[in-house]
């Protein structure tokens, strides 16, 4: 078909799709990490959206303590795509002379900006600081890019590694040696292991759960190792080798460290809400083989198209639609219609939207999934125009 014979939809998913290629060329952005990216915000909104959270299918909920579900894959992947992004972000400046203290100025201002996010959605819309929950996912994720890049900046390949290793190993030591009060020593229990003792003598009283946080002040270190793991990636990527090389490289060590994760779990569980060093291990493994299968597909064998530009779309806004994709469901639910109970303009959006013809748990995934279409649309719009929101 000619580009004369084209329907303008199809003309329209060229034009983007020669868009996202004229900007790999031009700034040495990979198509296959944008997709990536996008595909893990698209998660994150559908696991954080559904129609009632009395009604999900258990691949879209955390696994409850030990063990994982593809739900508990998502966080650790968007930590570990920012590790690959800082070597592309900061690679080529620093190859040609930039100032480390300047760029890490520069890093310690997007840290605190993300992490000013995270708590501006925790206090919307009413402000009140008195008792709210201070850590969070994008908390977390400024503070695991201020160390992760700084590390980057200011340390060698070796040194990297040599964090990478001490954050993993101290991490396991301190947990299972280190006793707790009132706990026996190794205690990994939600209440009694070391990670949330910290939070309960720093936090006490501003925690998810009450006596301990998924997103703790312990367990950030081996969160800072999931990006360095990226890290590491993102100079593989740009250390000049070509095509297939890439791919397979990333694939072969993705197996590695996911077997080495599988193994390391069997005496220090695989664990999201601790954030284990055989998590990191484990995710980063199986972050490693999506990635290099997406960089086989998309930067190889160029197998471009419907399928991968909506993931193009989310990847390029994915700070800008987690924010306003969380602000919106907030305002939605404290909206009451006064409807039967109180309910909230979300809540009866799913019952008489989606659950009233698709019944409980298919109303609460169609709803989640409808929220995820409704957002593309939005940065549909800013892709079109050109508009990307940067931190």
């Amino acid at each position: 078909m000619t580009p004369a014979q084209a329907t303008p939809a199809e003309r329209d998913r060229g034009a983007l799709d020669a868009s996202a290629a004229a900007d790999t060329m031009r700034s040495g952005r990979l198509v296959s990490l944008d997709a990536f990216r996008g595909l893990t915000i698209a998660a994150m909104i559908l696991v954080n959206n559904p129609g009632s959270w009395s009604y999900v299918y258990w691949p879209l909920e955390h696994a409850e303590w030990n063990g994982w579900t593809p739900t508990d894959l998502i966080f650790p992947y968007f930590i570990f795509i920012l590790g690959v992004a800082v070597p592309f972000s900061f690679g080529r400046r620093i190859a040609e002379g930039a100032n480390r203290r300047a760029l890490f100025a520069h890093v310690v201002r997007r840290a605190l900006i993300i992490v000013a996010l995270g708590l501006f959605m925790r206090v919307f819309p009413d402000f009140h600081f008195s008792g709210i929950r201070w850590p969070g996912v994008l908390q977390r994720i400024g503070v695991v890019y201020l160390a992760a890049a700084g590390i980057y900046l200011f340390a060698g390949a070796r040194a990297r590694w040599g964090w990478t290793l001490a954050l993993l190993l101290g991490y396991w030591v301190v947990m299972v040696l280190v006793p707790v009060p009132g706990h026996a020593r190794g205690d990994l229990s939600p209440a009694g292991n070391l990670g949330a003792w910290v939070d309960r003598a720093l936090m006490g009283g501003h925690l998810y759960r009450g006596t301990w946080d998924p997103e703790g002040i312990l367990s950030t270190f081996p969160a800072v190792a999931t990006a360095l793991l990226g890290i590491f990636t993102g100079e593989w990527l740009r250390s000049g080798k070509k095509g297939r090389v890439l791919s397979r490289g990333m694939l072969g060590a993705g197996v590695v460290l996911t077997v080495v994760g599988l193994v390391w779990g069997l005496v220090f569980p695989i664990n999201k809400n601790l954030w284990t060093s055989s998590y990191v291990v484990f995710t980063a493994g199986t972050a490693l083989i999506l990635l290099g299968l997406m960089h086989e597909a998309i930067d190889v064998r160029g197998w471009r198209g419907r399928w991968h530009v909506p993931l193009v779309v989310y990847g390029m806004n994915a700070i800008a639609v987690f924010v306003l994709s969380g602000l919106v469901t907030k305002m939605l639910t404290l909206i009451h219609t006064g409807g039967e109970g109180g309910r909230s303009l979300y809540g009866w959006i799913f019952v008489n939207g989606f659950r009233s013809w698709a019944g409980d748990y298919n109303g609460s995934l169609s709803f989640a999934l409808c929220y995820v279409l409704v957002w593309l649309g939005a940065m549909w719009v800013l892709y079109r125009k050109r508009i990307f929101i940067k931190i």
